[in-house]
């Protein structure tokens, strides 16, 4: 993609218009001249396995200075390129092994703030900073700008990232008073989506039950032990440590396999729990 190209693209949008304001193609013109550069990077791989720490680092710095770098206008535009850029970064599992998901929340950040109301974008953030990373608050942080942003009149799908804050204050917060407000929510933006408000008696539903305040120890550990066994495989070791935090305090005992992988014993009390549930 070509920065002639770019500019012939503004210059017919401009034409189309019929000259709406000028400053406005020039904006456009830069900030989709900075964009054409950026997607012929796409082209080639984000972190090369001769030096992936050195490119993670450069990686890194390449999103610092988007992150401080005006949009013109284009929020829409900034958010989209970052989120293609994820999509190879997350999608480089050789990669990955090395460096892991600290980047993650680089790439998060500058989404959100550019297009808060980009609803596809939120299931990924979930599962990249809240589980692989282990890092839900951090998360919730980021869904906040698009709870504030959206409403189900601007997307049908928009309370998915209700359900997506809820989820990970249950699994990974334990916070049920907080998931079930983030359920009502869920129900009522629902509710006002043709397509999905079908789905309103099962929201509404898990935001009762959890103001019974339920025994979700159980499933809170297994969650964290999918954060610690996911952080594990991509060497991660920041989110290692907090998944293995949450799981000692939760009764965990870590022990070694035969293969020398590390695991942990789910505490009796739990065990317990879930075998009488199971009956």
């Amino acid at each position: 993609m070509r920065f002639s190209v770019v500019v012939e693209s503004v210059r017919q949008t401009w034409k189309s218009w019929g000259g709406i304001t000028l400053h406005i193609a020039i904006a456009g013109a830069a900030i989709a001249g900075v964009m054409a550069i950026q997607f012929d990077r796409l082209k080639q791989p984000s972190i090369t396995l001769e030096t992936p720490e050195q490119d993670a680092r450069q990686e890194g710095l390449r999103l610092d200075l988007l992150s401080k770098m005006p949009s013109f206008g284009f929020g829409n535009m900034v958010a989209n390129w970052t989120f293609l850029n994820f999509i190879q970064y997350y999608g480089d599992e050789p990669a990955r092994k090395v460096t892991g998901y600290s980047l993650a929340p680089k790439y998060f950040d500058i989404l959100t703030r550019h297009d808060p109301r980009f609803v596809e974008s939120y299931l990924f953030l979930s599962g990249t900073i809240s589980h692989q990373l282990g890092k839900p608050e951090l998360a919730l942080e980021f869904m906040k700008r698009g709870t504030d942003s959206l409403s189900p009149q601007m997307h049908p799908k928009a309370f998915s990232v209700w359900r997506c804050a809820g989820l990970d204050q249950i699994l990974l917060l334990g916070d049920l008073p907080g998931a079930a407000r983030s359920f009502d929510m869920t129900a009522k933006w629902a509710a006002e989506s043709e397509e999905y408000k079908q789905f309103v008696p099962n929201f509404q539903g898990t935001a009762d039950f959890l103001r019974t305040n339920p025994d979700i120890d159980f499933v809170r550990f297994q969650a964290w032990l999918v954060v610690f066994q996911d952080a594990t495989a991509s060497g991660d070791q920041q989110s290692i440590d907090r998944a293995r935090r949450e799981l000692v305090k939760m009764g965990g005992v870590e022990q070694k396999n035969s293969k020398g992988e590390t695991g942990f014993l789910m505490p009796e009390a739990l065990r317990k729990k879930a075998e009488k549930r199971a009956k």
